[in-house]
């Protein structure tokens, strides 16, 4: 569990150092500062989805996935968690005022909730190979050096995205402890059907995803992106059943 501590603790670190930096940030470079991270984030998604070689996984994957997610709304649950998380860490006042809409500012007019920064992080830290190999690794080998070299990268992206959607970056760490973690606990178990295609297909579908996400940062769209997840598990079933 090593690799998933310090990757967990270089997320809050540079949160912590984001929202130092967000004090002196006048609300013009936040707002631009938003639409960037969101073009950066589109960019991460359309890149990665390229490495999916099996077009039919990825849209089954996306359809049983999304109603999957909608029935058992992931969506309003992490939401939720993401609000308990608020009035845990920034106490009933800071809750109140947040519902009140003096939530922080972020790009083209909108508010970003703790809870929406909670969520918007998690799935960036969250959903990508180098979580899931660097996990396995971690796991099967006690071979850490993959989750060090995300907890590097996180970091500067704690940084960076704190500065602008708030003090909910931070709270993410705790939701990749427990991803990674259990991945690392179960690698003995699931290490089989994680294979190299299987790998590639729950990355590209983990992309698309990730486009969903930097469209709502952009403020295009409102989707609710944490019911797509179940999705990216799916390519571990299908590509089975299609070999």
């Amino acid at each position: 569990m090593l690799g998933t501590l310090v990757n967990a603790g270089a997320i809050v670190i540079g949160g912590a150092l984001g929202l130092l930096l967000k004090k002196g940030l006048p609300k013009k470079i936040a707002d631009t500062l938003m639409v960037s991270l969101g073009l950066c984030t589109l960019y991460i998604g359309i890149s990665g989805c390229l490495e999916g070689e099996n077009t039919l996984v990825l849209i089954v994957s996306m359809v049983i996935g999304t109603i999957l997610g909608e029935l058992i709304d992931l969506d309003d649950k992490i939401n939720r968690l993401g609000q308990f998380l608020e009035r845990k860490f920034a106490g009933k006042k800071a809750t109140e005022e947040n519902n009140e809409g003096s939530q922080e500012p972020s790009a083209l007019g909108k508010k970003v909730s703790l809870a929406e920064g909670f969520v918007t992080s998690s799935l960036l830290f969250c959903v990508g190979a180098m979580a899931i190999v660097g996990s396995l690794q971690s796991g099967l080998t006690g071979n850490h050096e993959t989750l060090f070299a995300k907890s590097m990268l996180d970091f500067v992206a704690a940084i960076i995205f704190a500065s602008t959607l708030g003090a909910g970056v931070m709270l993410s760490a705790s939701l990749l402890f427990v991803y990674q973690g259990s991945i690392t606990l179960l690698a003995h178990v699931i290490e089989p059907y994680l294979t190299d295609p299987v790998i590639a297909e729950m990355n590209c579908v983990g992309n698309v995803i990730i486009i969903g996400l930097a469209m709502n940062m952009l403020g295009l769209s409102k989707l609710k992106v944490m019911n797509l997840v179940p999705a990216i598990f799916l390519p571990i079933l299908l590509c089975r059943l299609l070999d």
